[in-house]
């Protein structure tokens, strides 16, 4: 703070007082479990016993694992299923809803529901809808000759649900950030583009999506953040075969580390996947944001 005025320093230190609590918080809550997790990943330690000490064998033993390149495989795969779909979702709804449409406070608010709703009970509901035969998605797709599709069971469709129950759960979350975002746009914007001769779609392309894209990459880093870390879905509607999907193939990264310290009591090989899979986050995180520059719209650039 040296160089700067009196006002300016005074500012700077306001500023930091203000954020100091937050940033104090953020390091004991979020950077002493880090911290653990890395210690305890250098022990081999089931809780029995007590933790021997093995270096970075845990990390080595991970390059070697098929079931954790199969589930970082299966998060991609998921990922690469809901962000997309869901915002583009997500985002069709929060324009639809952004009209003047007569109980339109009421839909909001029905869209909404999925997001106050336990994960475990929309899963456990998604589960009969996708039973072959007597579920509701079997009786709806019975003239497509679809009706006896085993959506949970067969390894190449078992991701299909747990993406669709995701998107479904996360839908009204990112709608209300779309729709904040969308009552944020100034109207003589809109304005000046319709006097200009455009249409709906060049007011769509030129005028919402430049000054809504702030949002969109909220919402997409929101998005991915979720999709590496689906854990209920896969835990609740995989129960009738076995755990993770046959074979593995509903297994997530985070199903993973659940199953390495809860189901084998490897409890240093669990955090090894817990900080490979918040290195995984961080680094889709990172890459976002520098990416984002390309593409986000900050009105405050133009002043």
């Amino acid at each position: 703070m040296l160089g700067q005025t009196p006002l300016a320093r005074r500012r700077a230190l306001w500023g930091i007082t203000l954020i100091l609590p937050n940033t104090l918080g953020l390091l004991f809550f979020f950077g002493v479990p880090v911290l653990s997790a890395f210690n305890t990943s250098l022990y081999e330690w089931n809780l029995l016993r007590p933790a021997e000490y093995v270096g970075l064998d845990n990390f080595r033993r991970l390059l070697t694992d098929e079931r954790f390149w199969q589930a970082l495989g299966n998060s991609l795969k998921l990922m690469a299923l809901t962000v997309i779909p869901g915002v583009l979702l997500a985002l069709g709804v929060a324009l639809l809803l952004n009209q003047k449409l007569r109980g339109r406070v009421v839909l909001r608010t029905i869209y909404f529901l999925p997001v106050i709703t336990s994960t475990v009970a929309a899963s456990v509901v998604w589960t009969w809808i996708f039973q072959p035969r007597y579920g509701l998605l079997g009786n709806i797709l019975a003239p497509f000759g679809l009706r006896d599709v085993n959506w949970l069971t067969r390894p190449e469709l078992v991701l299909i649900p747990i993406a669709v129950v995701t998107i479904w759960q996360r839908l009204g979350f990112d709608m209300v950030l779309f729709l904040a975002g969308l009552q944020t746009i100034p109207r003589v914007l809109y304005e000046a583009a319709l006097i200009d001769g455009a249409n709906r779609w060049q007011r769509f392309r030129y005028v919402t999506l430049p000054m809504l894209s702030p949002t969109t990459f909220l919402v997409s880093v929101l998005a991915v953040i979720n999709a590496l870390q689906i854990f209920d879905q896969v835990y609740v509607m995989t129960a009738r075969t076995a755990r993770g999907g046959s074979g593995g193939s509903a297994t997530t990264l985070a199903y993973f580390l659940y199953d390495s310290g809860f189901g084998r009591n490897e409890f240093g090989y669990a955090s090894a996947v817990a900080l490979v899979l918040f290195l995984l986050i961080l680094g889709f995180t990172v890459f976002q944001l520098r990416v984002q520059r390309r593409w986000v719209y900050y009105e405050s650039e133009q002043g």
